[in-house]
């Protein structure tokens, strides 16, 4: 199976390293030096991680065969992809890959159906499930802990407990204070207050 592991960014200095924006948990398994990885578009590679280093916060590679700015520059955008056993599991226990979540029903603590997800958005701060819902349209839940309550891969469901207004079209009043003040008050006083 195959699994998108980093897109090689920027050229870095003259001896041919490239900057890599990192998309797995496990860089120092999947891109260590002597890795072989896939490449898309296909016809960049395949490429052998020949050295790798981290210089102010990122992950630089040098691959075999590219020595100097040019060639690394030509690499700009290329996706790597790892060969990776469908069988084999993160080492950390509350840890997926992308392949294990794609497709998994989406629902609600109480069994409400909310989609399914179709794509995995990799974002610096956190992650993000891209959820296609019964009627065809979208909605991204972010993948973290106080929103993302269970995962079940033998269920093949993903159960959430969103906070008001991510899933749903309009927000819930907020606080007591909010409920009060619209109580005694017409449709267009509420409407005034809202923009107020």
């Amino acid at each position: 199976m195959e699994l998108v592991v980093a897109r090689v960014g920027r050229a870095h200095g003259i001896k041919g390293e490239v900057t890599v924006e990192v998309r797995t948990d496990e860089p120092e398994l999947r891109l260590s030096p002597g890795a072989v990885l896939r490449t898309e578009p296909a016809s960049a590679g395949p490429l052998t991680i020949e050295t790798g280093r981290v210089h102010s916060g990122r992950l630089l590679l040098r691959f075999a065969g590219i020595k100097d700015r040019t060639a690394a520059e030509a690499l700009r955008n290329t996706l790597l992809i790892a060969d990776v056993d469908p069988a084999e599991l993160p080492e950390e226990e509350d840890e997926y890959y992308d392949h294990q979540l794609m497709d998994l029903d989406v629902v609600l603590e109480d069994g409400t159906e909310i989609g399914r997800i179709t794509e995995i958005s990799h974002l610096p701060s956190q992650d993000l499930f891209i959820v296609e819902r019964p009627d065809g349209s979208e909605v991204m839940i972010p993948f973290v802990e106080e929103i993302v309550a269970e995962i079940d891969l033998e269920e093949q469901r993903c159960v959430i407990t969103p906070p008001p207004g991510l899933i749903d079209d309009r927000a819930v009043i907020a606080s007591a204070r909010d409920a009060e003040a619209g109580a005694g008050a017409s449709p267009e006083a509420e409407k005034s207050g809202d923009d107020a």
